[in-house]
C-alpha cells in the first residue's frame, strides 16, 4: 500500500478474527512472538485497507466471482492438513496431531471438541522433533499456575490441571544434529521448575563440539548441559530419543485406548556423516516398544487447493502442498509462457507464506516472505506487466473489489466481519481475560465471536 499510490487492499479471512497462525499456532507462553500484530494493526488502520472476516474464499465467494473486481490476488493461506504417519493404530483414542492439540489449547474453533484425556496415564510421546513438538512437551509439563497468566484457553487450563502426565518423550528418526528445533525451544524446556531432562548419549556429537556450526554448537551445549533439576529429585521429566521411526501405535487387549508405541530403530547410512545436518538414515532390524497413554504426531503440515484455482489457471502441486511459483511469489503456469517458452507467470496472481514454499520457517521468515511478495507486486505494477484484467487479457477490472461482491455474498447467507467488528470482539476478549488475571480469554466458537462483534 505504501509503494503504490491509492492502492486498496482487501484481506479475506475464513474466521471472524484475524492473525491466523499468530493467534492459533504460536504457543501461549510466547507472547513476544505475537508482537508482529502491531505491524498488522498499523496497516489495518489505513482507510485503504478492508478486513473481510468470516468469509471462506472458494465457498462463500468464488474465485471466478472475485476476478473481475481485482487487479491482483495474493494467496497467503496456511496449511489446513497435517501429514499422517501411515502406520497401524494411528486413529486410536489418545493419538492426536500436533495441529489438533495446538489448536485446542489456543482456542481454534474447529478443535474445541477435541477433549484429549490427559488423565489416561503418566507418559506422553511426541513423534517429530521440530519446534512444535517441543511446544507440546512444554505445555504438558509447565506448571498450570504459570500457564494461567497466558492467553491459553480456560478449557485447556482445566484439563491440564487434572493431567497425570509426568514424562514426555520427543522421538525423532535421525540424530540431535539433524533435529529441527531451535536452541530457544530446548533452553526453555530445561528451565521449567521441577522438570528434569533425561541426558542424551554424548556419542551423537563429535569429541570437540566447538567445531560444529554455530547453531548446532549452541544446541549441543544446551542438551549436553541438561536441566538444573536432577532426574531423581523431580516430579516430571522429558527426554529426546533418536534414530527411531514409529512402526505401530498399540492398544491394550481390553481397550482401544493407546497403551504403547513400537519403534523401528534406524542407523546412519554407511556413507553418511552423522555430524552433518543432511545425514541420511536407514532402518535396521531392531525394534523397541515404550508405554504411552498419549501420542502426538508432529511430522509436518500441508496446504490444500482452494476450490476454483484451476479456473483461474493456477496450478497446485498436491504432493508438495504449494501453488507453483517463482522465487519471488509470482505464480507460474506451464501454459502461460510467451512465444516458444513452456512456462510463464499467471498475470496478476501471487502467493506468499506456507502455500508458496511449504510449512517451513518461523513467523519472522514468513513476514519477510510476505514483504518480498508485496515488493514484487509493486515492481510489476510499475513495470506495466499484465495483471488480472489488463487490456492484453481482453478485459478490464471494475475496480470495485469487495464492494462489487458484498451484496451477492450476503445474499447467500454469509455474515462478513469488518475491522470495527473485530475490535469489538478484541475488547470483549480482553475484558474476559481481566476477570481471570490474564491478557485475554478468547472466544472459542464462531458463534461467540459473531455475537461479540455485534454493535451494542
Amino acid at each position: 500500500m505504501s509503494k503504490i499510490q491509492d492502492a486498496v487492499v482487501d484481506m479475506y479471512e475464513q474466521l471472524p478474527v484475524p492473525y491466523g497462525l499468530v493467534r492459533f499456532g504460536v504457543a501461549p507462553d510466547h507472547p513476544e512472538v505475537k508482537n508482529c500484530q502491531d505491524k498488522f494493526e498499523e496497516v489495518a488502520e489505513s482507510a485503504r485497507f478492508n478486513y473481510i472476516g468470516n468469509i471462506k474464499v472458494g465457498y462463500d465467494v468464488e474465485l471466478a466471482q472475485m476476478k473481475p473486481h481485482y487487479d491482483a490476488i495474493l494467496f497467503s493461506y496456511g496449511a489446513s492438513e497435517d501429514r499422517k504417519l501411515g502406520i497401524p493404530g494411528e486413529h486410536r483414542p489418545g493419538v492426536f496431531s500436533a495441529r489438533e492439540f495446538v489448536g485446542w489449547y489456543n482456542g481454534l474453533p474447529e478443535f474445541q471438541d477435541l477433549a484429549p484425556d490427559l488423565e489416561a496415564g503418566d507418559q506422553a510421546v511426541v513423534i517429530g522433533q521440530g519446534n512444535v513438538a517441543l511446544d507440546i512437551a512444554r505445555i504438558l509439563l509447565t506448571p498450570v499456575e504459570i500457564l494461567r497468566r497466558t492467553d491459553i484457553t480456560e478449557q485447556a487450563i482445566q484439563a491440564l490441571s487434572r493431567s497425570k502426565v509426568k514424562s514426555v518423550k520427543v522421538v525423532g528418526r535421525r540424530g540431535p544434529l539433524q533435529a529441527a528445533f531451535t536452541v530457544k525451544e530446548a533452553r526453555e524446556l530445561m528451565h521449567i521448575p521441577n522438570v528434569a531432562f533425561e541426558s542424551i548419549d554424548p556419542s551423537f556429537y563429535p569429541p570437540d563440539i566447538k567445531k560444529l556450526p554455530r547453531v548446532q554448537k549452541r544446541i549441543a551445549e544446551v542438551l549436553l548441559k541438561g536441566s538444573n533439576d536432577a532426574l531423581e529429585n523431580s516430579q516430571r521429566s522429558w527426554g529426546l530419543s533418536f534414530l527411531k521411526a514409529p512402526k505401530s501405535l498399540n492398544a491394550s487387549t481390553s481397550s482401544e485406548q493407546l497403551s504403547s508405541i513400537t519403534f523401528a530403530h534406524q542407523a546412519f547410512a554407511s556413507d553418511a556423516d552423522p555430524f552433518s545436518r543432511s545425514a541420511a538414515v536407514v532402518p535396521i532390524e531392531e525394534t523397541s516398544t515404550i508405554p504411552a497413554s498419549l501420542a502426538f504426531r508432529s511430522v509436518g503440515y500441508k496446504s490444500t487447493a482452494l476450490p476454483g484455482l484451476s479456473e483461474l489457471g493456477i496450478p497446485f502441486d498436491t504432493k508438495l502442498g504449494i501453488i507453483a511459483n517463482d522465487p519471488y511469489g509470482r505464480v507460474m503456469s506451464p501454459a502461460e509462457g510467451p512465444g516458444d517458452l513452456t512456462a510463464g507467470h499467471v498475470p496478476g496472481i501471487y502467493c506468499a507464506g506456507w502455500v508458496k514454499r511449504g510449512p517451513t520457517g518461523v513467523i519472522a521468515s514468513t513476514m519477510e516472505d510476505a514483504f518480498t511478495s508485496a515488493d514484487v507486486i509493486a515492481q510489476d505494477w510499475e513495470s506495466g506487466v499484465p495483471f488480472l484484467n489488463s487490456p492484453k487479457n481482453e478485459n478490464s477490472t471494475s475496480g470495485l473489489g469487495w464492494d462489487g461482491l458484498k451484496h451477492e455474498v450476503i445474499k447467500k447467507g454469509a455474515r462478513p466481519i469488518s475491522w470495527a467488528d473485530w475490535k469489538r470482539i478484541d475488547q470483549k476478549e480482553k475484558g474476559r481475560g481481566q476477570k481471570v488475571g490474564k491478557e485475554r480469554e478468547k472466544f472459542s466458537s464462531v458463534e461467540e465471536m459473531l455475537k461479540a462483534g455485534v454493535v451494542g
